[in-house]
C-alpha cells in the first residue's frame, strides 16, 4: 500500500515538473504581453474596484427616491410604590409594550436626490473612462517594452555575426601568416579584433537581458525562464507616416479618454453646484405609521396581550414642510464653492486638450525625424556595406593595412546599429500615433 501511495506521489510529482517546465518555456507574444499586463496590472484592479464601488453608490442613489420603511418595539418596565388610596401605598409592577411600523416619503427636496443619482452615474462613467486611459497608457508601455527586447535581439545578431567573422578573419589570417604573405604581427591584430567583438557580444546580451527583465517586472512575472516570441519587425516605409497631424488631433479630441474624463468632470461639477442651491428650496416629506400598545400592572386585572394590541391600534399621518430661512451662510457658501469647482473642472479641460494638443504635436514631430534618420542610416549602411567590402578585397591582395580594415568595419558595425535603432525608433513613434488615431497597436 506505501508502494502504490509513493508511484503515485512520483507521478504527480513528474507531471508538476513537467507543466511548471511548460510554463517557463512559454514565449510571450506581444498580444500575450498586453493581455496578462491589463488583467494582473495592480493599478487596473485598483480602477476595476473603483467601479465596483460606484455601482453600488448608484444603488445607493437610486434607493434614496424609495420611500423607508421602519418598524419600532419598545418594552418598559416600571417597579416601585404607587397611592391607592389616601395615605395607603403599594408596591406596584408595571409592564409596557409599544409596537408601531411607518413609512416616510421624500416627496420634493429641492431635486437633490435626482442630481445624486445623475451624479453617480458620472461618477461611474468617468471612472470607467479613467480605467480605459489607464489601461491604454500600460499597453503603449508594454509595446515600449517589447519593442526594445527586438531591438536588443537584433543587436545581438550583429554582434554574433561580427563575432563569428572575426574568428573566421583569425583563422585567414593566420592561414596567410602561414603562407608568408602576411607579417605574423597581423595575427595579434585579428586576435584584439576577436577579444573586442567578444565583449561586444557579451555586452549585447546584458541588454538583451535587461530588457527581458524590464519587460518581465512590467508584467509583474517571474524572470527565470521569461522568453518573447521573435517577431520580424519589417522595414518601415513613408507609408506609415502621416502627412497631416491635423487628423490625428481631430481623432484624439473627439475620442481619447482623458478629454472625455475632464469633460465628465465638468458636468459633475454643474450637478454639484445644483444640488448647493437646492438647498435654498423647502423640502416636503410625508409620513404614516400604524401603532398599537398593551400594558399590564399588578394592581388591575389586564386584558390579554393581543386582544389589547387589537383594541388600541391607531394610525397616524404625518405632513412635514422645511423652509430654509437663514443656514448661517452654509448654502451660500457651498453654491459660492460649486460654482468655483465647476471653473476649475472647465480649466482643467481645456487643460487636457493642451496636453494632448502639445503630446500629439511632439509625437508627429518625432515621428517625421525618426523616420529621415531611418533613412539616412539606410543610405549610410549601403555605402558602408560597399566601403568594407572594398576594403576586405584590399586587405586580401595586401593594398590595406589591418588597422584600416578594422576601421572599415567598425564604421560598417556603427552603421548596421544605427538603422536598428533608427528602425525601432521610428515604428515605435508611428504606433504612438496610431495609439491616439484610436488603431490596435498590438498587430
Amino acid at each position: 500500500m506505501i508502494q502504490i501511495k509513493m508511484k503515485q506521489f512520483v507521478y504527480i510529482a513528474i507531471i508538476a515538473c513537467c507543466s511548471l517546465s511548460f510554463g517557463q518555456n512559454k514565449k510571450w507574444t506581444l498580444k500575450a504581453c498586453v493581455d496578462y499586463a491589463l488583467e494582473h496590472n495592480i493599478t487596473v484592479q485598483r480602477s476595476e474596484n473603483q467601479l465596483k464601488i460606484n455601482e453600488q453608490d448608484i444603488k445607493a442613489a437610486q434607493g434614496n427616491k424609495l420611500p423607508g420603511v421602519r418598524a419600532n418595539i419598545s418594552q418598559s418596565l416600571s417597579l416601585g410604590q404607587a397611592e391607592l388610596f389616601p395615605g395607603t401605598f403599594v408596591d406596584r409592577t408595571f409592564h409596557g409594550t409599544n409596537a408601531s411600523i411607518g413609512v416616510s416619503q421624500t416627496v420634493f427636496d429641492g431635486f437633490r436626490n435626482t442630481y445624486f443619482y445623475k451624479q453617480s452615474q458620472l461618477n461611474f462613467e468617468a471612472n470607467n473612462l479613467e480605467l480605459s486611459r489607464i489601461k491604454d497608457d500600460i499597453s503603449l508601455n508594454v509595446v515600449n517594452a517589447y519593442l526594445n527586447v527586438l531591438f536588443n535581439q537584433e543587436n545581438l545578431e550583429i554582434a554574433q555575426a561580427q563575432y563569428d567573422f572575426s574568428l573566421q578573419q583569425l583563422k585567414q589570417v593566420k592561414n596567410l601568416v602561414d603562407a608568408g604573405v602576411q607579417p605574423k604581427a597581423n595575427i595579434y591584430d585579428a586576435e584584439a579584433t576577436v577579444s573586442s567583438d567578444a565583449q561586444n557580444l557579451t555586452v549585447a546580451e546584458n541588454n538583451l537581458n535587461l530588457a527581458l527583465l524590464m519587460l518581465s517586472q512590467l508584467l509583474q512575472v517571474p524572470f527565470d525562464g521569461f522568453e518573447v516570441e521573435v517577431t520580424t519587425i519589417n522595414n518601415p516605409s513613408e507609408a506609415l507616416l502621416y502627412n497631416n497631424v491635423q487628423p490625428v488631433l481631430d481623432m484624439a479630441f473627439q475620442n481619447r479618454n482623458e478629454i472625455k474624463f475632464a469633460e465628465k468632470n465638468v458636468e459633475n461639477a454643474e450637478l454639484s453646484t445644483k444640488i448647493s442651491k437646492g438647498g435654498f428650496l423647502p423640502s416636503l416629506t410625508f409620513g404614516y405609521s400604524f401603532n398599537s400598545a398593551a400594558t399590564f400592572s399588578n394592581l388591575s386585572e389586564s386584558k390579554s396581550f393581543f386582544q389589547q394590541l387589537n383594541e388600541q391600534k391607531g394610525h397616524s399621518f404625518n405632513l412635514n414642510l422645511s423652509i430654509p430661512i437663514f443656514s448661517r451662510f452654509q448654502n451660500k457658501t457651498a453654491v459660492a464653492k460649486s460654482l468655483i469647482q465647476e471653473e476649475n473642472s472647465k480649466l482643467d479641460l481645456e487643460q487636457a486638450k493642451l496636453d494632448l494638443e502639445s503630446t500629439i504635436q511632439r509625437a508627429f514631430t518625432d515621428a517625421q525625424a525618426a523616420f529621415k534618420t531611418y533613412q539616412a542610416a539606410k543610405k549610410s549602411l549601403v555605402s558602408q556595406e560597399l566601403a568594407f567590402n572594398n576594403a576586405t578585397e584590399r586587405y586580401n591582395i595586401g593594398a590595406m593595412t589591418t588597422f584600416d580594415l578594422e576601421q572599415a568595419r567598425v564604421r560598417l558595425i556603427n552603421a548596421q546599429s544605427s538603422l536598428i535603432n533608427a528602425k525601432y525608433d521610428f515604428v515605435f513613434k508611428t504606433k504612438v500615433l496610431d495609439f491616439y488615431m484610436g488603431k490596435p497597436i498590438i498587430n
